[in-house]
């Protein structure tokens, strides 16, 4: 019970309030991605927006973060968290999860002459590699379990990390495909997706809510027809140009 958040607001109340509050953490593209003049884009702050208006109200836009994620929901600051949230244990025994978006896997990111160098978890896990990690979410929980030998550090803005590798002060990231793909493109050859044979490990991403389930049938009643249409994907490939 004391998971449970003693204020979450059903499916009625968003109703009556007009408004759905989804929060997002603003730094995880291509997701959400918050840019320098505070403005907010990326496929899921798309699909807030298309849910909102599938269940004939507004959107507003709660700014979190991955280590207070949790916390936030709780709090009820927010109704649904979009933005790339992978379901675990933890996080459903505290909410909701709608139907998976998509399933993705941990995967290294590092500079493109060292993409043959750090292929397995073996090959990172060594005092002389620098690891470096975003705080709060399931990126710093597989470093904390799986590298327990290298040199782990956590960089607080998940914007900036990707420059720790590219410019040299770290030697690996390790995030889920998505974002390594994402950011790949978007660096123009200094940083690659390490070729690893497979991702380390698989996970489903999907929306987070507050536990009620005439909210849960509404959110997985419109993405399955989301989902079927291809209109995620397309989201997914447009915030990725």
């Amino acid at each position: 019970m004391a998971a449970v958040p003693a204020a979450a607001r059903p499916l009625a109340a968003i109703k009556q309030d007009g408004t759905l509050r989804v929060g997002l953490t603003g730094d995880y593209a291509p997701y959400s991605l918050r840019m320098p003049d505070g403005s907010i884009k990326g496929a899921d702050v798309t699909m807030a927006g298309e849910l909102a208006k599938a269940l004939g109200v507004k959107v507003e836009i709660v700014p979190t973060t991955w280590k207070t994620l949790k916390e936030d929901l709780l709090s009820d600051r927010y109704d649904v968290a979009m933005g790339g949230v992978t379901v675990t244990p933890d996080r459903a025994a505290a909410g909701e999860f709608s139907v998976p978006v998509l399933t993705d896997g941990k995967r290294p990111i590092v500079r493109c002459g060292d993409k043959n160098r750090f292929v397995s978890i073996k090959d990172i896990d060594k005092p002389e590699v620098r690891v470096v990690v975003n705080p709060g979410g399931t990126n710093q929980r597989f470093a904390d379990a799986n590298f327990p030998h290298a040199s782990v550090r956590v960089f607080p803005d998940n914007r900036a990390i990707f420059k720790e590798v590219a410019e040299g002060r770290a030697d690996v990231m390790v995030t889920d495909g998505t974002e390594v793909d994402y950011q790949s493109r978007l660096s123009a050859g200094v940083l690659c997706p390490a070729a690893v044979p497979d991702v380390f490990n698989k996970n489903d991403k999907a929306f987070w809510m507050t536990r009620d389930p005439a909210l849960k049938a509404a959110v997985d009643g419109w993405l399955a027809k989301t989902l079927k249409s291809g209109a995620y994907s397309a989201a997914l490939a447009k915030a990725a140009e």
